[in-house]
């Protein structure tokens, strides 16, 4: 089985979606690289993308044209003005060229060279997207069909993936919870001391936790950002932004220099229960309405389910009664990821795939287990507190009204981290020698539940809330 690092599960990005604006614009970025390498690139004139099945029925509501749009243009997600996340695609859809890899005009009319087959799927998955490069007579130069199979994961058709291979090299090589919990207890770690030397195969130890320091720099100021801006969301739902309102009342109208210094302010308020709760969905629904806005965020495990993990990140840092440290937040990022990699392995992080259980589900059991050993629960205990998240999240569906990462994608993120965190709390207090149902037991539960889900469920918007909320979305 393939090796997953946590940066493959924490990824920084643009929103609103994962697996339909993140994974495609991965899957054009990839698409110029193979073009080049092709020795074609020079020869195009003109380029076209047809999106199947689940990626074309939510496709405009979670910006796929315009994640395509930048991706054929050059423009990386993790690095690009967001201002140009605008502009780049209005010019396309203005001008009808664009200019590929950067580099090169090419045409490129939306309405001819954006294809949406609503109703045909690939059969490897519900996220597929098929590229063509045309040259100066018409014919086809060149052609690569890509999946978007979750978290901004991409695999091309007819990759033969060599599994076990980077596994078997790790020095802690993890397929299960069951594996990780007999690697913890043989060498007497914590579930982040495992995944630290797990990670230090791939780069140094200083690189790891810069990088990881990074992840959780963006994190935070996707929380500051959306604690500060009113307004309302794009897409035609008028959805207005709720964190800003619900900001000012729990801290009136103080200025801070920074978002660190916003941080200690908050840690320093000790709100009383009321408050805290008020807080958490503070948190959760500020990075959401960043992730709805285009805004930068971490894919964590998805971007319809960013905001769980940075919501019980600063629940632990501002709320626990301890002094959390750099070293503990990081360690709170490596569990988690890990815990999130056991689910790509053994079920799915991909809502058209699994439903949103597949999502904030997967985010809540990420976020409870990386609480858990944050409080010092033992490695069991952390798997015992993702378990109890999961179990309350299985046969979750996905049901965004319009196709747009907002209702009620926004509200469910706070629920996620409120589950989290009640099921770090339930661990804690718990023997997991006495527990009935394991992590693993949970995954290949969740995994037979997606099988068994009505395909309308799966980021379809053709069930659930979606289906019982009239609502008209126009193009870009």
């Amino acid at each position: 089985m393939e090796a997953i690092s946590v940066f493959d599960m924490l990824k920084i990005g643009v929103g609103p979606s994962s697996s339909h604006t993140l994974g495609p614009w991965r899957a054009a970025e990839r698409f110029i690289q193979e073009l080049k390498e092709s020795n074609q690139f020079h020869k195009t004139s003109r380029v076209q993308t047809v999106l199947y099945g689940s990626l074309a029925l939510t496709g405009h509501g979670h910006g796929t044209d315009v994640a395509i749009l930048m991706g054929l243009s050059g423009y990386d997600p993790v690095t690009v003005p967001l201002d140009l996340v605008r502009t780049i695609p209005q010019n396309v859809y203005q001008n009808h060229t664009l200019q590929l890899g950067g580099t090169q005009t090419v045409v490129f009319s939306p309405e001819v060279d954006l294809e949406f087959r609503f109703s045909e799927v690939l059969p490897y998955h519900a996220n597929g997207m098929t590229l063509r490069a045309l040259d100066q007579h018409g014919e086809l130069a060149f052609m690569a069909t890509y999946y978007s199979v979750g978290g901004g994961f991409v695999t091309k058709e007819g990759e033969q993936q060599k599994k076990g291979e980077q596994q078997n090299v790790l020095p802690y090589p993890i397929n299960s919870g069951q594996d990780l919990i007999e690697h913890c207890q043989q060498h007497q770690k914590s579930i982040s001391d495992i995944v630290y030397t797990n990670e230090e195969y791939w780069k140094p130890s200083r690189k790891v936790e810069h990088d990881l320091w990074e992840i959780w720099l963006c994190m935070r100021d996707a929380v500051y950002r959306g604690c500060h801006t009113e307004g309302t969301l794009p897409g035609g739902l008028h959805v207005n932004r709720r964190a800003a309102s619900i900001h000012k009342k729990l801290m009136a109208s103080k200025v801070y220099l920074d978002a660190q210094e916003w941080m200690d302010q908050i840690r320093e308020s000790q709100p009383d229960f009321s408050q805290t709760l008020k807080w958490i969905g503070c948190f959760a629904m500020a990075v959401n309405e960043e992730n709805a806005n285009f805004g930068r965020i971490v894919t964590a495990p998805t971007n319809g389910a960013a905001g769980v993990i940075p919501a019980v990140l600063m629940y632990f840092y501002c709320f626990s009664n301890q002094t959390v440290d750099r070293s503990m937040m990081l360690r709170f990022l490596m569990t988690a990821g890990e815990i999130g990699s056991l689910f790509k392995k053994g079920s799915t992080i991909s809502a058209a795939m699994g439903g949103c259980q597949a999502e904030i589900g997967v985010s809540s059991a990420m976020a409870a287990a990386a609480l858990c050993e944050g409080f010092g629960g033992s490695p069991r205990q952390a798997l015992m507190a993702a378990e109890i998240a999961m179990e309350h999240h299985l046969g979750l569906t996905c049901d965004p009204v319009g196709g747009l990462v907002q209702i009620p994608c926004i509200e469910r993120n706070s629920m996620g981290a409120i589950k989290a965190i009640t099921a770090a709390k339930i661990a804690l207090e718990s023997d997991p020698s006495k527990a009935k149902v394991s992590l693993d037991a949970v995954i290949k539960t969740m995994w037979e539940t997606a099988q068994d889900m009505n395909q309308k469920y799966k980021e379809t918007s053709q069930g659930g809330l979606a289906a019982n909320i009239a609502i008209s979305i126009p193009e870009c």
